[in-house]
């Protein structure tokens, strides 16, 4: 979580840090500061709360061609301008930035601090502290930084500052992302390009245990025992302008709009010249090989897995698992044989799963990477990845991703489906091509969907969300939206597990909104909403055309049974979203959340 950057160049860096945090700011907000570097010194700025706080504490009169900042999602010590980066050593002379999460730091305070008073609650500060005590012991300070990073236990992706070598910004990293960004007469550092693109589209990415030494003019890149390392920049292949909310209040209500145009991409990258699924041969014969296929990820990703076990298993007739990151991490079950590994992920950088992956890379096995991001760390350490050309995606709680995740894993069922021989008796390319027309109807209902959000959801303390079969796993989905953005207690459940214990719960005009666009369950869940209803809750049905009745609040165009929960979705982030608004909630940038998880 946590968001960094670095200048050194030729420009004032007050500005170009400043607006670099506002980029990162969906990976953290609890606080936020920044240093700047001149010839009087190492000026820090810092303040709780958003980006817009710390503008307004930040001297105009200071400017100075290096800095560095950050953007905080709190691990250790509460939310404050004490706890917020940058830390800075004892004497002032070092100061650093740094997320993740460091394990051994009270062990590292017994051993080298005990004479040390610190400032904050932060596991960061005993970074920066470590360095200035090596350096009062002899080392340099590019060894002592080394040093310092060879002690650490857990996370991390930091950046340091010395007040006596203004022309350099020592970086590392472990586990967690950061890139290098090479300009014009100028460098930088980020957690995420496009924190950056302001200053240039060319970055280098920093693998684990390395260190790079920035100046205005060069980089390099050594290991921890100090081996230098070559690396080329890449471009990003990122537009301004996608991560700008343009017209739009909020970044997911724009997110949501942009669905339809998502699947249409989905299909131009995967479609042969004769309308036929184009995927990798590698892929098509991992899958052909795997007697079982495990698909680890979290939160919404998980519920898009859920999806996708469905899609594979009934498809191309493979088994799947699916399982938590965090808890496959320390718990791994019995495996088959062959299996082959899918991660999915938005970002590629989710803590948890990479613990996973590289597990599963020593024991021998294959993986795949289902990201939104091609040169993320899980894309970069995986045998294969499946791109899903989302776009970037800004809003904490995940729209576009997700039925993107959903759209490719729909592809690879098909393509594995066609490389077991197993005739199918519908286009999908085609099939998705009615999905994207779907969606884009839906999202012009909005004012429809609000009414609904204003009329179940404005006052209520609770919500619960029923299904059957693939519609259960888009109530997970729909419930985790909800709860997220607008902070009420929500839960999706199988709508027959109800009268197993849940069913208590229910009180007069208890909101439940029940998903029915499974005609082999059609009758099966509007018994359990009559069941729910005579206990007096206040049900919100969401039908499919064709299987809806009298009644029903919300009917969804028809799509092919296998494709529902592309667009059953659709309304449940669209009623959320208005649900949050009319609570006065921060939809883009939900309490207590952070976008990318890049800390277990």
């Amino acid at each position: 979580m946590c968001g960094i950057v670095g200048y050194i160049g030729t420009n004032d860096a007050k500005e170009i840090l400043l607006r670099g945090l506002e980029k990162l700011e969906y990976r953290g907000y609890d606080s936020a500061g920044i240093a700047v570097v001149n010839d009087a010194g190492v000026h820090v700025f810092k303040e709780k709360g958003r980006i817009a706080a710390l503008r307004q504490i930040v001297a105009e009169d200071v400017d100075g061609p290096v800095g560095i900042g950050h953007t905080r999602w709190a691990t250790h010590g509460e939310p404050s301008r004490v706890n917020a980066h940058p830390h800075q050593s004892e004497t002032a002379r070092f100061t650093l930035v740094h997320n993740g999460v460091i394990e051994n730091y009270e062990q590292l305070r017994a051993d080298y601090l005990a004479d040390v008073t610190l400032k904050s609650d932060t596991d960061t500060e005993i970074m920066v502290q470590l360095v200035e005590l090596f350096v009062k012991k002899g080392s340099q300070v590019e060894e002592a930084f080394r040093q310092t990073l060879s002690l650490l236990k857990g996370s991390y992706a930091t950046a340091l500052l010395d007040k006596q070598n203004r022309d350099t910004i020592y970086v590392g990293k472990n586990k967690s992302p950061l890139l290098i960004g090479v300009g014009e007469e100028a460098n930088v550092v980020a957690s995420d390009a496009m924190a950056m693109l302001q200053v240039t589209n060319q970055f280098v990415e920093i693998m684990d245990e390395e260190v790079v030494i920035v100046t205005r003019d060069a980089f390099t890149i050594k290991t921890l025992d100090g081996k230098k390392v070559e690396r080329l920049p890449y471009t990003a292949e990122l537009d301004a302008s996608d991560i700008e909310k343009g017209t739009y209040p909020h970044f997911m209500l724009k997110e949501i709009d942009e669905q339809p145009f998502v699947i249409r991409n989905i299909i131009q990258k995967y479609q042969n010249e004769d309308g036929t699924v184009r995927l990798d041969d590698e892929i098509r014969g991992a899958m052909k090989a795997a007697d079982r296929i495990y698909i680890i990820a979290a939160g919404t990703s998980y519920h898009a897995g859920l999806v996708g076990k469905q899609l594979i298993e009934k498809i191309a007739q493979r088994p799947v698992e699916v399982h938590i990151a965090s808890e496959f991490l320390y718990n791994m079950p019995l495996l088959s044989e062959n299996p082959l590994f899918i991660f999915i992920s938005q970002s590629g950088e989710t803590a948890d799963l990479r613990g996973v992956l590289v597990d599963v890379k020593k024991k021998g096995y294959p993986a795949l990477t289902i990201t939104n991001v091609p040169g993320s760390t899980l894309s970069r350490e995986a045998d294969f990845t499946l791109h899903t050309y989302a776009g970037p995606e800004i809003a904490v709680a995940s729209t576009k991703a997700y039925t993107a995740q959903m759209a490719v894993l729909t592809l690879l069922a098909v393509d594995t489906a066609k490389a077991r021989g197993i005739e199918l008796d519908f286009d999908p390319l085609q099939e998705l091509a009615i999905v994207s027309s779907a969606m884009e109807t839906l999202c012009d209902q909005k004012e429809k969907l609000e009414l609904i959000a204003r009329d179940y959801l404005a006052v209520t303390r609770n919500c619960f969300f029923i299904g059957r079969a693939a519609d259960y796993f888009v109530c997970l989905e729909g419930a985790l939206k909800l709860k997220e953005i607008s902070y009420i207690q929500a839960e999706g459940f199988a709508g027959g597990e109800l009268k197993h214990g849940t069913i208590a719960l229910i009180e007069d005009g208890t909101p439940v909104i029940a998903i029915a666009t499974q005609e082999h369950v059609n009758l099966s869940i509007r018994g359990n909403v009559k069941e729910v209803a005579a206990r007096g809750a206040y049900p919100c049905i969401i039908s499919m055309e064709g299987l809806d009745q009298d009644g029903d609040a919300f009917v969804l165009p028809k799509v092919h049974e296998y494709l529902t929960s592309l667009i059953t979705v659709i309304p449940l982030q669209l009623i959320s979203y208005y649900a949050a608004l009319h609570r006065d909630c921060d939809v883009d940038k939900p309490r207590n959340l952070a976008k990318s998880v890049t800390v277990e």
